[in-house]
């Protein structure tokens, strides 16, 4: 899959100076996106998601820095300038971003947003051009033409989204980073989304990174998931496999914790993601972790395949030699104040 790959990433690390230190956001992500695939990134709030989306594309903010290497159609896209990668943005790689609030220029109508961005990539394009093609968009999204004028602020919320999604597939990108697009809106909307990102990546063969905490939304459409925790992809693999049978016990307990029409009892994972500036030794998750065992809090975890395209950085999948005498024991809780490490 590697090698087919259009967006392959390796030891991604990323982080955001602090006066206590530094934050480590995003610890050592390896990742491949082929063509045509929808990869959903799941995790609780904090884990590093948004930032590992920002990071691929060099959307950060002042004062962030970033290392490893993010390859675009084999160029490492840290390697080039800032021109040349702005270039890239938007025919190339596009972004949907969370907060349709804070990106949309209220001083700007809608169809100046469009223009702005289709002027900038395409120097050549006739103003009647642009129109189509904007409306077109802004159709698909269930936004009537009446609309093409107005304000930020003379929408709802949901259909800022859906303006926001509007700008990150009119120029049908390679690689699209869809950062929570179904925040603030209803089923129905979302349903639509849903559809039309699925239509985008089959049409286009568009690269989808879905970040999301709803799972159902991966389980529906996405091909492969990968499960991130403080900083750290956990667990990766085709997303049914993995929400049929999950390797690890985080991926099992999100699952848990997940609320269906057969729930009869709420489920929590006790505590909170640790302090990235100061995160646990060893795994991180091993605070919060019911079957944690000795060896969680001393050594890292060694990634595994308990299955073809399937991995997991867990020592309750080994490899066994590794993990030494007495290694495998219970870990003693009380030795742990779950307060203190979240």
């Amino acid at each position: 899959m590697t090698d087919e790959a259009v967006l392959r990433v390796r030891d991604l690390r990323v982080w955001y100076g602090t006066e206590r230190g530094p934050v480590r956001a995003v610890d050592g992500v390896d990742l491949a996106l082929v063509p045509g695939e929808t990869l959903g990134v799941v995790g609780e709030s904090g884990c590093g998601k948004s930032t590992l989306g920002r990071g691929l594309l060099g959307l950060l903010p002042e004062g962030a820095k970033a290392g490893g290497e993010v390859r675009f159609r084999g160029t490492d896209l840290f390697e080039l300038s800032g021109r040349a990668l702005r270039e890239l943005r938007g025919p190339e790689l596009g972004m949907i971003f969370q907060d349709p609030l804070t990106r949309l220029n209220p001083l700007w109508r809608v169809s100046e947003h469009f223009e702005e961005l289709l002027r900038t990539h395409c120097p050549d394009i006739s103003a009647e051009q642009i129109r189509h093609r904007s409306l077109a968009t802004l159709r698909r999204m269930g936004i009537p033409p009446t609309r093409y004028r107005n304000y930020p602020h003379e929408f709802s919320g949901g259909m800022r989204q859906r303006i926001m999604i509007a700008l990150g597939l009119v120029l049908n990108p390679a690689v699209l980073v869809a950062d929570e697009p179904t925040t603030s809106l209803d089923v129905l909307v979302e349903a639509q989304i849903i559809r039309l990102l699925a239509d985008l990546r089959r049409n286009f063969d568009t690269a989808l990174l879905l970040i999301t905490h709803n799972l159902g939304i991966v389980a529906e459409a996405c091909d492969r998931v990968a499960v991130m925790y403080a900083g750290h992809v956990v667990e990766t693999g085709d997303a049914r496999e993995v929400f049929a049978a999950p390797a690890h016990p985080y991926t099992r307990e999100l699952l848990r914790s997940t609320i269906s029409l057969s729930t009869t009892g709420l489920h929590y994972i006790p505590g909170a993601p640790p302090d990235l500036v100061d995160p646990p030794p060893a795994c991180r998750f091993h605070p919060r972790c019911p079957d944690a065992m000795q060896v969680c809090a001393t050594r890292d975890p060694v990634t595994v395949s308990p299955r073809p395209g399937h991995r997991v950085a867990c020592w309750l999948h080994g490899p066994a030699e590794q993990v030494g005498a007495g290694g495998d024991a219970p870990l003693v809780r009380e030795e742990i104040d779950v307060a203190d490490e979240a």
